[in-house]
């Protein structure tokens, strides 16, 4: 067992602050004009704290999206409350509505960082393989879902737990839910709907 000390808990409460800082100033300058110098000030910390606590521009960026997914106060990151959202669901059916829930409500917090992060792709080396890695992540994560499916009664059709997991991450993707929210004018209702639907008949 790691014992927390009074150093462990200003260490995080100065990456919460830093994060949180870096989070507000991508949204509101975008990528290339947020500077580490300004978030160091912003957060009132020394510039060498912020590299020290979470990194460069790419980890910031892996952050203020970690901490988007989770949502304000989460006790627990995503892959842990997702687990246990999806080992209570009691069939195929109601694990389809923990899916659908989950990319209704994950979505709409995580688009503004997400649109950085895409952005930061095109002009920065670091920043497009954070995109690819964290698209990576999360297909391998869906196999796990995939596998929950599976025992539910699901994948039927002769679809392999991959297959099913890469069904999950097209139409849950960001992009699917930015083009038809944002671009197209859906509500989130709306795209709740056609999410369970087309979840539902691919992995029936």
């Amino acid at each position: 067992m790691v014992k927390t000390t009074r150093r462990t808990v200003q260490a995080a409460g100065t990456r919460d602050v830093i994060v949180e800082a870096a989070g507000r100033m991508f949204a509101a300058d975008g990528y290339v004009r947020t500077t580490i110098d300004g978030i160091a000030a912003e957060s009132g910390v020394a510039v060498q704290t912020v590299y020290n606590s979470v990194g460069n521009k790419a980890a910031l960026l892996s952050a203020v999206l970690d901490r988007a997914a989770a949502g304000p106060g989460a006790p627990a990151g995503v892959l842990d409350f997702m687990r246990e959202r999806t080992r209570q669901a009691a069939d195929f059916s109601a694990l389809v509505d923990v899916l659908a829930d989950w990319f209704a409500e994950v979505h709409p917090r995580t688009a503004g960082i997400n649109a950085v992060i895409s952005q930061a792709a095109a002009v920065d080396q670091t920043a497009a393989r954070l995109e690819v890695d964290r698209a990576q992540q999360r297909l391998r994560r869906y196999e796990e879902a995939a596998a929950a499916v599976r025992a539910r009664g699901g994948l039927s059709s002769g679809l392999s737990d991959a297959e099913g997991a890469a069904a999950i991450w097209s139409l849950g993707h960001p992009q699917a839910y930015r083009a038809l929210v944002h671009d197209a004018g859906w509500s989130v209702p709306a795209y709740r709907a056609w999410i369970a639907k087309a979840l539902a008949a691919a992995l029936a």
